[in-house]
């Protein structure tokens, strides 16, 4: 790949290091959206790297530890070009059960489960999954900090999280990055947690950019069009007469990818940059895939510039779309904003 078309860089946090302004999401490789190919999601892990996406993004629940196994043979061999950033937080349990745990013994059994499975000595960025109210911010997030003054890790992140959490959790240790699902049908970040990190050098990574696929056009239905196993075939707004009614919302993508000469995915990840300018902070999307020629499709769409108008057919999309993000939204920001 030509220098011109690798992606530019993004700061992770105030004094982090620098990342290629796009990452690359792991979950779909192991877990979630039905079988995988091991051969081609690791084609695409080194697709990805080459095209200068040094973010990678897992978590202990992915495969239940499953997703960080698979990462390994690739740190191995790329330890100091990569930036590995998992998670901790949502603990499944053999019969199928998912709690939120945050406490202070848990932190510390997880992260030593995580370097076990990586095969690594210490985590780039280390994030909170999701936020467990009953526990006091200040006991996780003091909890994590032991972890960077002890060399297991490098930075903080969080995930789902409101402004005034950020800030708390700011207040107890810097926190490099946020990350909450941002797109073109996802904006509830914007009310508050997208400005506490412009205001706190906090960079954003915006989750399921793509809106898990659908915001490519990919399908329209998912419980009619994708596997079993596919956990979107339970999500409200891509399933019956909700996805039939998204779906009509990506008419005006398809007229601004045809302006462009480029695929939906692309005006897609190119609105969530620009959008991040607007606010002034960094950002490096994690669109997931599992196929080298998707990364590459992705990268491209940082070198691509929405004008005015263009940004205007985009800018009611989300203020249209019906259902919720998840089946079940207790422990997202929004539920808490």
């Amino acid at each position: 790949m030509t220098s011109q078309n690798r992606i530019g860089t993004a700061r992770l946090g105030e004094n982090g290091p620098l990342v290629g302004v796009q990452g690359l999401g792991c979950m779909g490789m192991s877990d979630f959206y039905g079988a995988t190919d091991e051969a081609a999601a690791r084609e695409t892990l080194e697709t990805a790297l080459d095209s200068g996406v040094t973010l990678f993004d897992t978590a202990d629940m992915y495969g239940m530890g499953a997703n960080e196994e698979f990462l390994a043979p690739f740190l191995k061999a790329h330890r100091d070009e990569v930036v590995l950033a998992t998670k901790f937080a949502i603990h499944r349990t053999p019969d199928g059960g998912r709690e939120i745990r945050n406490d202070a013994a848990w932190i510390k059994e997880a992260v030593e489960g995580s370097l076990r499975r990586l095969g690594i000595d210490t985590i780039d960025l280390y994030y909170m999954h999701r936020r467990d109210p009953r526990v006091p911010l200040s006991e996780s997030v003091g909890a994590m900090a032991e972890l960077v003054a002890e060399g297991k890790v490098r930075q903080l992140g969080l995930s789902e999280v409101t402004g005034a959490e950020l800030r708390e959790a700011h207040a107890v240790h810097p926190i490099a990055a946020v990350q909450s699902e941002w797109s073109l049908f996802s904006r509830d970040v914007e009310i508050s947690v997208v400005g506490a990190a412009a205001e706190l050098g906090v960079t954003f990574v915006p989750y399921s950019p793509l809106g898990r696929g659908f915001l490519t056009g990919a399908f329209q239905d998912a419980s009619a069009e994708l596997s079993e196993g596919d956990f979107r075939r339970s999500q409200p707004r891509f399933t019956g007469d909700n996805a039939r009614h998204n779906a009509n919302l990506l008419d005006p993508v398809r007229k601004a990818a045809k302006a462009h000469d480029a695929t939906l995915g692309q005006i897609a990840l190119a609105w969530v940059h620009q959008r991040a300018e607007v606010h002034g902070l960094p950002v490096v999307p994690i669109p997931g895939t599992r196929k080298p020629s998707r990364v590459l499709e992705n990268v491209a769409a940082s070198h691509i510039t929405l004008d005015e108008v263009e940004l205007e057919w985009l800018e009611p999309i989300a203020g249209a779309v019906v259902g919720d993000r998840y089946a079940d939204m207790a422990g997202t920001s929004a539920a808490r904003e």
